[in-house]
């Protein structure tokens, strides 16, 4: 009786390791989709209901296997092993030798769904001779279940954070294989010998091309990223939240985040000056200033160059991504050491939670320099419920800008931003500058005051002085040339809707740009 227990056990210990392997696999998967497809919701939603559809599939096609039921879970088990393990060491290669990844990782979801789902029914056949259908059945199961539950807080926790894209799909590699290896031992008095030496040998082999895989997967994962960008890649690492990328050419430096840029050190001063100083001049005397996002240091390097600025708050969800701008010496020449001032205090929260969670603080500027729009998530810190908060944080006569995507690559987008804004209460001032690097991009600018309205706002900006100010670009010509757009020759503003939480059309208005011409 004890040995029929024993044997029952491993087998559902097999199961609830497998569960455990199946959905980290597949959340390793949706991630690497996100990074280099985007859209992270569509991503995870698709892959992990191909999964499922494929575990259903995989079960029903299970009924085909009518003998040696041992050997072929355990053969099922070692190529699950296989296919698992090296997941994003093929999804890295073939990123960055073919436009066809995204066909790669869906298939290798779904092949890994039906192999889960072939294994489940065949364990349950297994076990039927150690335990009743009624207890078998529902333990099988529930084992599988509770697999997933620890996956996933391993993958929250461990896997994704410390461990990172590139080795914790080894981790469930050797998972598989251990399961393999155990099941194989304790039921080889139940295969024959000729079988035996077989998958003996298939086990030997398996360890095998695991252990060469770790071995090799740094060098691999590291010419994958390489050939992903241009330029000699100095910094990389995968965070809880997004990939950041630092690379080089000569003396100047390239930041990425998720494959997207960010900044180039050549010019980010035509993206930043136009961020930080219009909306500065425009407030009599800035004290309090939240930034929204900005982790690089940029942003607080030019609003440090005001006498009157008492405090700034910077809210940046990634804290590795305020690390770098912090420690790492390209930043820091950049940054001109600016996130060591006194003055700034960091927070890493997501910005929507802090502006909805503090109810003490009070700014006379918030500067939203915040990822663009490209996902549901994203598109709810350009939301009218999100403006509306940022409103209500800032002082009588405060003022805000947000970073809002290419004007003429997304225009749409671009124009939701300004309309959303509006309808949060603010007076708006759309601004665009041609950033050599990020090709024509775009601020939009909102008063909270009822003194002026949009057109004196406008004149205000224009007229500009920028005195006893150290600036590289910027001065009231270019202030001309910021807040003029010519005619209106895209679709009227009033055809678009107003991007709220519970109506989220910013982000596919985003998508929907003309991003391939730029």
């Amino acid at each position: 009786m004890e040995y029929l227990k024993r044997n029952s056990f491993i087998l559902k210990s097999a199961i609830f390791a497998t569960g455990f392997a199946g959905i980290v696999a597949e959340y390793t998967l949706s991630t690497l989709a996100t990074y280099f497809i985007g859209n992270s919701i569509f991503q995870w939603t698709m892959i992990v209901s191909l999964m499922l559809f494929c575990m259903g599939l995989g079960s029903r096609l299970s009924k085909l296997i009518t003998k040696n039921l041992i050997q072929n879970f355990l053969i099922l088990e070692t190529s699950l092993s296989l296919i698992v393990a090296f997941s994003s060491v093929l999804v890295y290669t073939l990123a960055s030798i073919s436009e066809y990844y995204g066909i790669v990782i869906y298939s290798l979801s779904m092949l890994i769904g039906l192999l889960i789902g072939l294994e489940i029914p065949l364990v349950v056949r297994i076990n039927k001779e150690y335990e009743d259908l009624k207890s078998n059945i529902s333990s099988i199961l529930e084992k599988d279940y509770y697999g997933s539950l620890i996956g996933g807080i391993f993958f929250a926790f461990i896997g994704l954070p410390i461990i990172g894209l590139a080795y914790t799909p080894f981790v469930l590699g050797i998972i598989n294989f251990l399961v393999a290896l155990i099941v194989f031992y304790r039921f080889k008095d139940k295969i024959n010998k000729r079988s035996t030496v077989r998958l003996q040998a298939i086990l030997l082999i398996v360890f095998a091309i695991l252990i060469t895989g770790i071995s090799f997967t740094e060098p691999i994962i590291q010419w994958g990223e390489q050939k992903k960008y241009k330029d000699k890649v100095v910094y990389s690492e995968q965070t809880e939240y997004q990939k950041i990328v630092l690379t080089e050419w000569k003396d100047e430096h390239w930041l990425y985040l998720n494959g997207n840029l960010q900044f180039c050190s050549i010019d980010e001063k035509m993206y930043h000056e136009p961020l930080v100083h219009p909306i500065m001049q425009l407030h009599p005397k800035p004290q309090r200033i939240l930034v929204l996002g900005g982790g690089d240091g940029c942003a607080v390097r030019e609003i440090l160059k005001y006498p009157s600025v008492e405090r700034i708050d910077m809210v940046d969800l990634d804290p590795k991504m305020t690390d770098l701008g912090r420690n790492h010496p390209v930043l820091i020449d950049i940054n001109k050491g600016s996130m060591h001032s006194d003055k700034l205090k960091i927070y890493n929260k997501d910005a929507y939670i802090y502006l909805e969670q503090n109810t003490s603080d009070f700014y006379d500027i918030i500067i939203a320099d915040l990822p663009d729009p490209r996902s549901i998530e994203l598109g709810r810190l350009y939301s009218h419920e999100f403006y509306s908060l940022c409103k209500r944080k800032l002082r009588p006569n405060g003022l805000l800008i947000t970073q809002a995507g290419s004007p003429y690559f997304a225009t749409k987008a671009y124009n939701c931003i300004d309309k959303t804004m509006q309808s949060a209460g603010f007076k708006t001032v759309k601004l665009h500058n041609q950033v050599l690097s990020m090709g024509e991009w775009g601020w939009v600018i909102g008063t909270k005051s009822n003194d002026i309205n949009s057109q004196q706002l406008k004149e205000r900006l224009q007229n500009i002085a920028f005195k006893d100010l150290e600036t590289k670009w910027i001065n009231t010509e270019a202030m001309q040339l910021m807040t003029s757009f010519g005619k209106e020759f895209y679709k009227p503003i009033d055809s678009l809707e107003i991007n709220k939480i519970h109506n989220p059309v910013l982000y596919q208005y985003y998508l929907d740009g003309n991003w391939d011409l730029y």
